[in-house]
């Protein structure tokens, strides 16, 4: 007998408390990031399997979760799938990265969502301008190889 699936409100409870602690660059809670990101899919359109992969989509790469708990995980496949196409592996190229996202139905959307709060000005004005300028290209290139326009 399989589990329920996790519902929305106990994905985003189990994602707040596997990122707890963490900040982002800008010192921030990342839970901010995360929720951030899951509306930006919700006012997009997005289904709710988006809105729980968007609470899950940093999970993985920043190890708060691993992906033994993902592949156990009550969630449905197209959730596990949208997750993994969105978490950048180690050493992978960006255009590997973003031909994943392009092929797994649903995640562009997620990546849409997470790299316009990523983008966000107020956001990157906290940064020091290296940083700031640094992070700006990356996103701006990322948003061209998977054919989105400006934020």
């Amino acid at each position: 007998m399989t589990a329920a699936p996790l519902t929305l409100l106990e994905i985003e409870a189990l994602a707040r408390s596997a990122h707890e602690g963490q900040t982002d660059k800008a010192g921030r809670p990342y839970a901010e990031h995360l929720a951030a990101v899951a509306e930006g899919v919700r006012l997009r359109g997005g289904s709710p399997e988006q809105q729980a992969a968007a609470w899950l989509h940093d999970a993985i790469e920043d190890e708060a979760l691993s992906l033994t708990w993902l592949d156990s995980a009550a969630l449905p496949q197209s959730v596990k799938d949208m997750v993994l196409a969105v978490t950048k592996r180690p050493g992978e190229p960006v255009e590997e990265y973003t031909a994943r996202i392009l092929a797994t139905p649903g995640a562009l959307l997620i990546k849409e969502a997470d790299l316009a709060h990523n983008a966000d000005p107020a956001r990157l004005a906290v940064l020091d301008t290296p940083t700031r300028d640094r992070l700006s290209a990356k996103y701006a290139y990322v948003r061209t190889l998977l054919g989105l326009t400006a934020p």
